[in-house]
């Protein structure tokens, strides 16, 4: 019997549950985090133009793992409700096009991506110099975008399972592949050629590779869910609908937040090179601290899944409260540690005075809201898992749109970068509240009434 015929989340006590899973995940997305750290520090070693390449490179690359995130988050829901029922067989079929779905939209993406590289990065506010990194860094980039899109997707399939640890190992081990790599290729040492910004592009799609060979190899060898056949055309399709249902306004919701970045971005822009490549450091750090959070909400896409399938959705509430309290300490936490530590986090990427005082500003004032940014990430999670995912859409949406742009706009031209920064911490700390109630109504009140 493969390992994903049974439910494996419907029973057991929630606390240690929550916590037995979400310490593979965290050690997963601390990987991946690192990954992009590790990038950012070696390149920003490079000089501060290369450090800017990178701040504008950021909401583009988020586009792509957002669309991914949402598809995964699609196929996990679905997966894990159909695991909850015990359909062993539509899992196997749930799965494998669940993949296949992946193929179009990367070649969709990496073509459109790779022609308008200049007119994009013109439009955020790229220009001379920096301009020609980002072309050098995303020419290359855009090659390897299978390798992000489709081991997203296996892994959030691994998990619907109830699997943490196996997805957290591979993107631990890309991310050390990552960190093997970049030093060498980036700066030549040993037999390697120099290659500057492009020798950190290299290293990631490799990186990424490796990571998808893995996902295909556990999904195929170990778990047995993927079929070679052709499947009929009906069935493909009939998946797809019910995967994107859920993804695509996991999706959406997911691209509002590098969409919105790229606002901001250019906002930030008008204040020089440096305080991009400042902002981009600090949106980084914030990844490292959000990343337990995001470990956290991941797992609650299948439990609540699974529980939801199984109708026992008194697990799910129980689920939710513990997930909050916890995020509202580990937000407090997260304001402490940079309040501390912000200047030497980061001057350890470049010591440019203008990159540390943005980075310190980004840290000392959006950094408060984080427990309240948690709220929204594990509520957005649970109503994905309940497939609810238009609340979840409209959580994003009002963040982003309806507070954060609009206030950083208003930010800006009273209190110049500083207003910037304060509409951020505003919009997490609405957005929060703005979960919460949603939560109530969709989830509480509803719990007698299994999904």
């Amino acid at each position: 019997m493969p390992a994903a015929s049974g439910a494996k989340l419907t029973t057991g006590k929630i606390l240690p549950q929550l916590i037995k899973l979400t310490i593979p995940m965290m050690a997963g997305m601390a990987g991946m985090v690192v990954f992009n750290l590790v990038d950012t520090f070696y390149i920003g070693q490079l000089g501060a133009e290369q450090l800017a390449a990178m701040g504008f490179t950021f909401p583009v690359v988020m586009v792509l793992t957002s669309i991914s995130i949402g598809l995964g988050m699609g196929a996990s829901a679905v997966i894990s409700k159909e695991i909850g029922k015990g359909s062993t067989e539509n899992v196997r079929n749930l799965a494998t096009n669940a993949l296949l779905l992946g193929f179009p939209i990367v070649a969709i993406f990496a073509l459109i991506g790779s022609l308008t590289i200049e007119p994009l990065f013109r439009m955020l506010g790229a220009e001379g110099a920096t301009l020609g990194y980002i072309k050098e860094y995303m020419r290359i980039w855009y090659i390897g975008v299978p390798f992000v899109v489709i081991p997203m997707i296996g892994n959030n399939i691994i998990r619907a399972t109830g699997d943490m640890k196996t997805p957290g190992l591979i993107m631990i081990s890309i991310a050390i592949l990552n960190t093997i790599l970049d030093p060498l290729l980036i700066f030549g040492l040993g037999p390697f050629p120099e290659m500057g910004i492009s020798g950190g592009a290299i290293a990631t799609v490799f990186s990424r590779a490796v990571g998808m060979t893995l996902a295909f190899v556990v999904l195929v060898k170990r778990e047995k869910l993927i079929r070679f056949v052709i499947p009929k055309a009906r069935d493909l399709f009939e998946s797809w609908k019910k995967i994107l249902f859920i993804g695509i306004p996991a999706s959406l919701a997911k691209l509002i937040i590098p969409l919105s970045m790229g606002i901001v971005t250019r906002f930030v822009s008008s204040y020089g090179n440096n305080a991009v490549a400042g902002f981009g450091v600090a949106t980084r750090l914030e990844a490292l601290a959000m990343m337990l959070l995001m470990a956290l909400s991941t797992v609650l896409v299948p439990f609540t899944g699974q529980n939801s399938g199984a109708g026992k959705m008194d697990r799910v509430v129980k689920a939710l409260k513990i997930s909050y309290i916890f995020s509202f300490i580990w937000g407090i936490f997260m304001f402490v540690l940079f309040l501390f530590t912000g200047e030497f986090l980061a001057g350890l990427f470049n010591k440019d005075p203008v990159i540390i005082k943005t980075v310190v500003l980004y840290l000392n004032i959006v950094s408060i809201s984080y427990g309240f940014q948690g709220f929204m990430i594990i509520s957005s999670a649970a109503l994905n898992g309940i497939h609810k995912p238009i609340h979840s859409s409209i959580l994003s949406i009002s963040r982003m749109f309806v507070l954060y742009v609009p206030l950083a706009l208003i930010g800006e031209k009273l209190f110049d970068l500083k207003g910037i920064f304060l509409a951020g911490s505003v919009a997490n700390l609405g957005a929060g509240m703005l979960s919460l109630l949603f939560v109530y109504k969709q989830i509480v009140k509803k719990k007698s009434k299994p999904e």
